[in-house]
Formats: structure tokens, sequence, C-alpha cells
């Protein structure tokens, strides 16, 4: 049983900008592309789709897509596959399952909002472990196992991580990973990853294994939104050794979206089959922002600390200014159009999350034209 939620706060602040906004420099999606686009990509006609039934489908996900995803995998096949309505969905519903009967859950720390807040509102105790060691200018992002390790409960069922993390692009090199997914199943703790940024790594020597093919008991959470930059197609999944925790969550979908349209599945199942050209191309658009990014903080000393993430296309920077992150965000956004999020956003229960960042993004190539609207707010601040 899920109690009562609070808001979202990356949402609601969201909801308020995100589309009132001239300029974007926190989205945390990839360059999107149009349906014409992907189907040339592909090597597709238009008109498979435009005699598409709208009819229902199954519970699980089609056939089709179920193979498509489960090919990105080394252990995984379809039937370890259950595809939801975007990974919130999937999310929501994998830990109100694990932790229904309560128990303890350690959750990675800065994070995205539910991971955190459904374990919260479950009957489960919760613990947060922090993904950085120091403060200011010499915080590190780390992964400390020892530090999990002491963290652990008898009663403890589920480990939650992200990476590459949101909002910091924080990547743990692959021996500590995997480190980390046989330190969980060796407990009996459900080790569940986030991954809905792998695959962009500029370096793509530093993409991790996928948690659900390293152990039996770990699970997987993906989506088409972030790494592949089709988040209108509302496509996330679960991926799973354990049939019986995917048989359970079937049916908890069953109250929510049942299935997904069949048109955004077989579109999903089509940009997976290119997925390598996908990240490919995504992963150059990510390369050259981060260098624009590098450069154009480089210009500004005194109010930007940046270093580049390992994953991902998003990051937390240091705000130096004197007014301060949150100050600064609004500012930017009523003033110059230009959307950030504050550190406020990512504020946790179970951590102090540092207070002195922004999250970025930098995986759209309007990324140019929202720089120059920024330099030209900040170079006439007195």
């Amino acid at each position: 049983m899920i109690g009562a939620l609070p808001d979202f706060r990356l949402e609601t602040w969201f909801s308020r900008w995100e589309f009132a906004a001239a300029h974007t420099f926190t989205a945390s999606d990839t360059e999107t592309m149009s349906v014409a686009d992907l189907l040339a990509l592909a090597g597709r006609s238009v008109d498979e789709i435009a005699g598409m039934d709208l009819g229902y489908r199954p519970t699980y996900g089609t056939r089709e897509l179920r193979d498509a995803v489960a090919a990105q995998y080394e252990v995984i096949g379809s039937d370890d596959v259950l595809t939801f309505a975007g990974a919130q969905e999937a999310l929501f519903w994998l830990l109100a399952e694990l932790l229904a009967g309560g128990g303890h859950a350690v959750v990675t720390v800065p994070n995205y909002q539910s991971v955190e807040t459904v374990p919260l509102a479950s009957p489960a105790s919760v613990s947060g472990l922090p993904l950085w060691t120091g403060s200011g200018a010499d915080l590190r992002w780390i992964l400390d196992l020892d530090r999990l390790v002491s963290l652990l409960r008898t009663d403890t069922r589920v480990v939650v991580v992200n990476f590459p993390n949101n909002p910091t692009g924080f990547v743990p090199d692959q021996d500590t990973f995997r480190a980390l997914a046989l330190l969980c199943h060796d407990r009996g703790i459900v080790l569940v990853c986030d991954e809905v940024y792998r695959g962009i790594e500029v370096d793509p020597a530093t993409t991790l294994p996928q948690a659900a093919d390293l152990t039996p008991s770990a699970v997987s959470v993906n989506v088409m939104s972030k790494s592949y930059g089709l988040p209108g197609l509302r496509v996330g999944w679960v991926a799973a050794q354990d049939r019986a925790l995917l048989d359970r969550l079937e049916r908890r979908k069953h109250y929510t979206s049942i299935c997904n349209p069949g048109l955004t599945e077989h579109l999903a199942a089509i940009a997976l089959s290119v997925g390598g050209a996908v990240h490919a191309r995504n992963r150059a658009i990510v390369a050259a922002n981060i260098t624009l990014v590098r450069d154009f903080f480089a210009d500004f000393p005194d109010r930007f600390e940046f270093e580049a993430p390992a994953g991902g296309c998003v990051s937390f920077p240091r705000y130096l200014g004197a007014e301060g992150p949150e100050v600064f965000a609004r500012r930017a956004i009523e003033e110059a159009g230009v959307l950030t999020l504050p550190a406020s956003i990512y504020a946790s229960a179970l951590a102090d999350v540092p207070t002195d960042r922004i999250r970025i993004g930098f995986g759209r190539t309007s990324l140019p034209a929202t720089l120059a609207a920024l330099r030209s707010y900040l170079e006439n601040q007195p």
C-alpha cells in the first residue's frame, strides 16, 4: 500500500516553466526526431503505420517490442520484459511491489524524486546512500560500497541506483558496479537500476553492463525517452530474470495504463532496431555540447564550476554567484527565458544534497541559442 505522495518538485517546476521558456538549459532528454525521420533511418515506410489498427495490445507488451528490447541485453530474453507507459509507471509499480511487505530499502542520493518518495510512502523504512564525498570545490561523486554495507540491515530488501545518474552524470567504474550487483545478490537483496541514460556516454568504454544481465535477482528499468530522445512514445520497460516478479507487476499495471498504444510500441521496436545509430547520433550531439558548455562556463569562472559528466546528458555544476542557485534559476527564467533547475528540486529527506548546484542539460541541438541568451543575460547583470 502506497500512502500520500508529496508534490513532484521537478514536474511542478516543469509544469510552470517548461513550455513557457524560450530556452531550455535543463532538458533531461536528447534531441528527438520526427516519425518520418525515424522510419527513414530504419529504412521503413510510413505506409506500415498508416494501416495499423488502434486496438488494445497485450499488457506485457507486443512480442515485436519485447523481442526488440531483449536484443539489447546479453542474458535477458523476450519473456523477461514487461513494458510500461514510460519509466515513471515502471518505477512506481516496481518499488510499490517490492516494498509492499515493509522491510528496508537503500536509495542513492541525489535521485529522481519518485525512487525516494515511493519507498517513503510504502510500509518500508528507507536509508539514503550519498553519492559524494567532500563538499564545495572538493566534492567528488563516488559509489562507496563500504558506505552502502554500513547501511544494510537484515531486513534490507531493495537497493535502488540510477547510472548514469540524474542529476550528476556520475557513472561508477565497471568493477565497482559489478561488485554492487554481486553484493546485493549474495545478500538476497533486489538491485533496482534505473538505466534510462545508458548508451550515450561520450566514452563508450565507460558504459556499464545492464543490471538484469548480471544476476538473477537484479532488475533494469529503461525507457525510450532519454538516451533515445523519443519521450513522446511514452514507452518504458522492466527487464528481470525473476518472471514471478514480472507477473505480479503485470497485475499491478492492470490498474493504470493496462497496455501501451500499439502504434507507439511498434515505433519503439523500430527505434530499437536502429538503436546503435540513434545512440551514436545523440552521443555526438552530447559530446559537441559538452565542449560548448565547458567553454561557456570558462568565460564566467566567478559564477560556474563545471565538471563534464561521465554519462548521460545532464550534470549538476556548482553555481558560485552571490545570489545563489535558487535566485539565479528564478531570474534566468523570468528575465532571460532560460530554464534551469535549482538544487532545491533535488532536496532529499534521506541526505543533505549539496545546495550550491543547478541541473543543466545538453542533449539538444538548440543549445547554442540557449547559451547565447544566457550569455546576454549574464553580461548585462550589474
